[in-house]
């Protein structure tokens, strides 16, 4: 079994996570969760346990892991595969970084067999006889010392291309973590064979969508929690609630990116739910189309809702800090996005996003389950108070937000203040790591902001 890394003295996770899906080329095929994990370049400051006081931070750069001694313990090829982590989503390797123990090595691997598997479904280069075989035994290249597959064109081709030295490092896994990894990577990739040319129809295929390429991300995190035993079993266990933490960051981020996903001829809205407001889905980005787009709209994000009963408590059973942190912070994101979204004319017309100040706010304060309530009741009530008397969705939307505000509920006179017992070694960190935040998302703003433009100039 992997090593586990050092228990290093000082910690500091660097989130990025992301609702946005950078362009991924012509077709409707199928959008991974690992889409999801990139909202932005945030610093938050990990502790311990939640009763434990505050760990000192040290801030690291994309390209190195942790601590020179985690680093000399790691073998080669473990030092590779964070190495490709890095480069394929560096936010993510500060992600994993947060995490405690061995479980961060199974989560490392466990993203990069499926940004592998995720890579294949991606390259429109790769015949449909070709792929559709590599996705459904695209599991069992886990126990094949030698497989790889260099004829990729992809930006991530080289996790294809030196796959052996992500399969080596699998097979060095404890059992349980292994079991889980190739469960989840089969059945994913079964899912992103059968949705290949098929367009989402129906709500009950929508959900099934979702749950192939954002619910199984969900269900195999679980399971690594659970097996790492820094949770409960119950945690691993309980497939449906570990489902919808999945399903919510992905409508969240098929409702926002609407008009991006229509411009490079991309469908992922349900046509059970435009078809009831428009002849195409196109047509809603048309000003005339206004008042069906935010009715199909709206109906949407109402979907979504449903959701969050189920998040928060699952969030709730979580004991161990990293742990939550790593859970909680892309959900109060999301409904963040989505009560942004909701009845929101200008995500037909361009990028609908949350302030940068507000994202770096929700990130330092989601570290706790009754903020995260609090955070849940807010949105729930910004959107409950923009609800139209005449929005065809309008009691359904005001049964669910019922139902989160129940969930959400929070004795505000037994919360604890926010800043009243903070110390001033913690008031000074969250200052810097904001700052930090602040320049990151700044950097990343203007990175996607260029790459608009190479790409309207191309």
């Amino acid at each position: 079994m992997a090593g586990a890394c050092c228990k290093c003295n000082f910690s500091l996770s660097v989130f990025k996570r992301s609702l946005s899906v950078a362009p991924r080329g012509c077709g409707s095929a199928p959008r991974s969760l690992l889409s999801c994990w990139r909202l932005g370049e945030r610093a938050l400051q990990e502790a311990a346990r939640p009763s434990i006081a505050l760990r000192p931070a040290c801030f690291y750069r994309h390209s190195t892991f942790s601590c020179l001694s985690c680093q000399e313990s790691m073998s080669e090829s473990l030092r590779t595969c964070y190495l490709y982590l890095n480069q394929t989503s560096r936010s993510f390797a500060a992600v994993i970084q947060a995490l405690d123990g061995e479980l961060r090595h199974a989560v490392c691997i466990f993203y990069l067999v499926l940004r592998a598997l995720d890579t294949v479904e991606d390259d429109m280069t790769i015949p449909m006889d070709k792929k559709v075989p590599m996705l459904n035994d695209f599991h069992t290249f886990l126990y094949q010392d030698e497989w790889r597959f260099t004829e990729s064109h992809e930006k991530d081709r080289q996790v294809l291309a030196d796959f052996p030295t992500i399969s080596v490092e699998f097979r060095n896994l404890a059992k349980e973590y292994r079991d889980v990894i190739s469960d989840i990577c089969h059945r994913m990739g079964v899912g992103m064979a059968e949705f290949l040319e098929k367009k989402v129809g129906s709500m009950k295929e929508w959900d099934l969508y979702c749950h192939y390429v954002a619910g199984l991300v969900g269900i195999g995190l679980s399971q690594l929690f659970s097996a790492s035993q820094l949770e409960d079993p119950e945690v691993g266990r309980d497939t449906e609630m570990a489902n919808s933490m999945g399903l919510f960051l992905q409508k969240t981020n098929i409702i926002r990116d609407y008009l991006e996903d229509i411009q490079v001829g991309r469908a992922f809205w349900p046509q059970e739910a435009w078809g009831q407001f428009a002849g195409r889905l196109e047509d809603f980005a048309q000003p005339e189309k206004l008042d069906s787009a935010l009715s199909c709209l709206n109906f949407l994000v109402t979907d979504a809702l449903r959701h969050v009963p189920d998040v928060i408590a699952y969030l709730s059973r979580l004991q161990n800090q990293s742990v939550f942190n790593f859970c909680a912070i892309p959900q109060v994101m999301a409904i963040a996005t989505l009560s942004t979204c909701y009845n929101n004319s200008m995500l037909f017309q361009g990028v609908v996003k949350i302030r940068k100040g507000q994202a770096v706010t929700l990130m330092m304060e989601a570290t706790n389950m009754r903020a995260v309530q609090t955070i849940m009741a807010q949105y729930n009530q910004e959107i409950l108070q923009k609800v139209s008397h005449t929005d065809p969705t309008r009691d359904k939307t005001l049964h669910i937000l019922a139902l989160i505000r129940e969930k959400s509920a929070v004795s505000q006179s037994n919360l604890p203040s926010r800043t009243a017992h903070l110390s001033p070694m913690y008031l000074s960190a969250a200052m810097l790591l904001a700052a930090l935040s602040w320049q990151y998302l700044s950097t990343t703003t203007a990175a996607q902001a260029q790459g608009t433009g190479d790409m309207k100039g191309q």
